[in-house]
């Protein structure tokens, strides 16, 4: 039984037809019209229909970054795609012949390694995904907790600096203005503009291209600079910090590190589990959770939506 999963994204709208057991079939992606909202609805249409093209699909789940209300039919709240209560689930509708939820990106993403990834066998997991901001999923007892508005587990803006920087989300010491890519480029463009000795070959990369990216970083880090890996540490103890929190309310057996920054693996892994221990209320008298790399790379969110829809579906 095949399933559709989308995955707005701010630069590419990506498409997959899913089987049950979470392969991919067939995909296709094209270029985010992020200026244009019926330009997405187009873009998303015409990707769902060649999906599904000489085959049977039960349903349509579409993930986006946002808020998603409790229906899972608008989004209430997207910052990259300027949506604000958009009505995106009735207008696929208009123009789609099977049924469509709507849905977060991190929850599509937290999903799909609940099902089939690094939290498969677990009942209670929580995802944070690292890139340009802070994502979250929480999962409850083999459940998607998304709370009374459908817009729980926004775990990027839970506060951990107060009166600290301002965040896109309109408060001020978010998590994500910490503990993400975007936190960690900002960092490393400061070390690099500081002449300090540390930021050198963060100096020697931005003059090298003119600016410097979250490639270059990426690049620092593989060549064991110190002065990134520092940062990196940094961002890690905010990260472990945050999930010695979370872990006082959710109480997970297992956190799934994902997102673009992932990919430093254990270097990035290492400094979370230590805050995290530092910081675990109740240390030595508690179970420790397990704190692992997502196994998805690219394709969680398709996978994860593909599934969620399902899901929905059945419970109907």
């Amino acid at each position: 039984m095949y399933a559709v999963g989308i995955d707005i994204g701010g630069t590419k709208i990506a498409g997959a037809l899913v089987d049950e057991d979470g392969t991919i079939v067939r995909e296709a992606r094209v270029a985010t019209p992020a200026s244009d909202g019926e330009g997405i609805v187009d873009a998303v249409v015409t990707l769902v229909e060649e999906l599904i093209e000489g085959v049977e699909a039960i349903g349509v789940g579409v993930a986006a970054a946002g808020f998603i209300d409790a229906d899972q039919s608008i989004i209430v709240y997207s910052p990259n795609l300027s949506w604000r209560n958009e009505p995106l689930k009735a207008k696929l509708d208009a123009k789609l012949s099977i049924p469509v939820i709507i849905e977060n990106d991190a929850n599509a993403a937290g999903w799909a390694e609940f099902r089939y990834g690094a939290g498969r066998g677990s009942k209670h997991m929580t995802m944070l995904t690292i890139g340009t901001g802070v994502g979250g999923a929480v999962i409850a007892d083999s459940k998607m907790l998304r709370g009374g508005f459908g817009i729980g587990g926004e775990l990027g803006h839970i506060r951990i600096v107060p009166n600290g920087l301002l965040c896109g989300c309109g408060a001020h010491g978010c998590l994500e203005q910490y503990g993400s890519g975007t936190a960690l480029l900002r960092a490393a463009r400061e070390l690099a503009d500081s002449g300090s000795d540390e930021g050198a070959l963060l100096r020697k990369l931005r003059d090298a291209a003119g600016e410097l990216t979250g490639d270059q970083v990426y690049e620092a880090i593989l060549q064991s600079d110190a002065g990134a890996l520092r940062l990196l540490a940094e961002l890690g103890e905010w990260i472990g910090q945050a999930i010695a929190s979370l872990t006082a309310v959710l109480d997970p057996e297992i956190v799934v590190i994902g997102g673009g920054v992932s990919a430093a693996g254990d270097l990035l892994l290492e400094p979370i589990r230590k805050a995290y221990l530092a910081n675990l209320p109740a240390r030595g008298y508690r179970p420790e959770l397990k704190i692992k790399t997502a196994e998805f790379v690219n394709d969680a969110g398709v996978v994860g939506a593909a599934d969620l829809v399902r899901l929905a579906l059945a419970q109907r």
